[in-house]
């Protein structure tokens, strides 16, 4: 009863946020070093999910910790990609990821692939960190989630997992 309790709570989170339903915008993002370029066409026929951050917020160390554990268990069927913007820089991530731990990529970003997938209009400055896009493998984003009290599931634990199930049958 537990277990269905759960799945009903899960898949009720697991719905296309207001910037679902579209084609994910292309880009190719740096990792910290300038060592590899990361662009969204390399993962065609891929499940992707891209997880806009902070290294400074708290809640994106959460999210961090529960996309390993999703690395994890979906191995290469789904890739992820954190991105960070400015005020982070090579240093600030470098950080992240040494001292956290962190085996997810983690790219840079001056805001034009933000601003694409938040579908920024003049006058909007402000954007929510952390925020989740999962893409399917024909490059449609097909939910995507702010953190709120509702969503904790999805950054926090298991709640991400019926979404990214449903995009791999």
């Amino acid at each position: 009863m537990r277990a269905i309790l759960l799945a009903v709570l899960c898949a009720a989170l697991v719905s296309g946020g207001d910037l679902s339903n579209r084609r994910a915008p292309g880009f190719a993002l740096p990792d910290p070093n300038y060592d590899h370029f990361y662009d969204l066409q390399d993962y065609r026929g891929k499940v992707v999910l891209i997880d806009i951050m902070s290294t400074t917020c708290p809640h994106c160390l959460l999210l961090a910790t529960t996309l390993e554990t999703i690395k994890q268990k979906y191995g290469g069927k789904v890739q992820i990609l954190s991105v960070v913007l400015p005020p982070d820089n090579q240093d600030t991530v470098r950080k992240f990821v040494s001292t956290n731990k962190i085996t997810i990529p983690v790219v840079c970003d001056m805001g034009q692939m933000t601003i694409s997938y938040f579908n920024a209009k003049p006058g909007q400055a402000h954007i929510e960190v952390p925020h989740l896009f999962l893409i399917d493998r024909d490059g449609v984003i097909r939910d995507d989630w702010a953190y709120t009290d509702k969503n904790r599931p999805v950054f926090e634990g298991p709640g991400l997992n019926p979404a990214i199930d449903k995009l791999l049958k």
